[in-house]
């Protein structure tokens, strides 16, 4: 599905754009990955890191912003595949700065939709988040407009080749500004910071996340949301295995934060299918839960089916986390973000 493709990455310096371009250049040909994002600092850093995994040339950096829709469409021409990670996702800072987190996340989905449709992109791919489910902040309320959007644009493009999916992630372990660096960082004093000793989270590698993107360039029939089967953990395990010694002060939960995370709803249920690694939740408009062509061999989950990071039935243990904080994966993907 990738080979000899060009595929443009929106916030493409961020952990996932890098880890999908280092990974993709290893298993696939594509024709050229655009890594396109606002911030030309990390794109110097990127190139500078990325030349031994680049030795044809084939990724392009590129200045530009979803709110431009002008840039935008500038940079789409001739473009096969689209992954949409653009966002502004840390929860704190969209609470303080509402208009800049909707501007982004919404409007900026609403560029990337249009200008895919007009320049025949074949498939796009958005990243969601956990917290697009019964959002409580307004980067969750954000990611849920745009999850909708994505999956409406379907209906507008029927008449073309674009199909639009989106792939929901839980807390992607070991990427920029998430709980086990920041862990890490704090580790050296002695304490760290607890918002609750009851909080749980799921657990997802950045491969794993990659795989699940190139899975759903590979699947999709447009509309779908794909939500990977992971571990939960409890955030003070987190915690012990970072350091064992230190001491957990609890400090509150913080604006916008939740206890426990959701990736499919009880209403979602009724039109959600399980697969052997992966769940997808099909669309009801047009009644496209019921297409044999997007269910595939999925098999429908009970009605009432709740997947919650509180009653997952797999989690993970503290030494399991210990050997992923060790392992060459987690190792290169903190060089990569430096």
């Amino acid at each position: 599905m990738l080979n000899n493709k060009t595929i443009l990455i929106t916030g493409g310096t961020g952990s996932l754009g890098k880890t999908f371009t280092k990974l993709t250049l290893e298993k696939f040909n594509p024709k050229k990955i655009i890594i396109f994002s606002r911030d030309e600092m990390k794109q110097w850093n990127m190139a500078e890191k990325f030349e031994e995994f680049d030795p044809e040339k084939k990724i392009k950096y590129v200045i530009g912003d979803v709110r431009d829709k002008e840039r935008l469409h500038r940079v789409a021409q001739g473009v096969d595949l689209i992954m949409h990670a653009a966002a502004t996702k840390i929860v704190p800072t969209a609470e303080y700065n509402p208009f800049e987190c909707i501007k982004t996340n919404i409007n900026g989905a609403m560029n990337v939709i249009e200008v895919a449709i007009e320049q025949n992109v074949k498939k796009v791919v958005a990243l969601s988040t956990d917290k697009a489910c019964n959002p409580i902040n307004l980067y969750g309320a954000t990611k849920l407009a745009s999850d909708k959007l994505f999956i409406s644009a379907n209906l507008h493009s029927e008449n073309q080749d674009t199909s639009f999916s989106v792939v929901r992630y839980g807390n992607v372990m070991g990427s920029r500004g998430s709980v086990i660096p920041f862990f890490q960082k704090r580790s050296k004093t002695g304490i760290l910071p607890i918002t609750d000793k009851g909080m749980t989270r799921f657990m997802i590698t950045i491969d794993q996340g990659v795989r699940l993107v190139w899975h759903a360039f590979e699947d999709s029939v447009g509309g779908e949301i794909y939500v990977y089967k992971i571990p939960s953990m409890k955030v003070t395990d987190v915690a012990r295995a970072i350091n064992a010694e230190a001491k957990l002060k609890m400090i509150g939960i913080r604006a916008g934060e939740k206890i426990n995370e959701i990736m499919i709803t009880e209403e979602d249920s009724t039109n959600t299918y399980e697969f052997d690694w992966y769940y997808k939740i099909l669309p009801t408009l047009n009644q496209w839960h019921f297409d044999k062509n997007r269910i595939k061999n999925g098999k429908k989950v009970d009605k009432g089916f709740i997947y919650s990071s509180a009653n997952n039935s797999e989690w993970m243990t503290v030494e399991q986390l210990q050997n992923f904080i060790n392992s060459t994966d987690y190792l290169e993907l903190q060089k990569l973000n430096i």
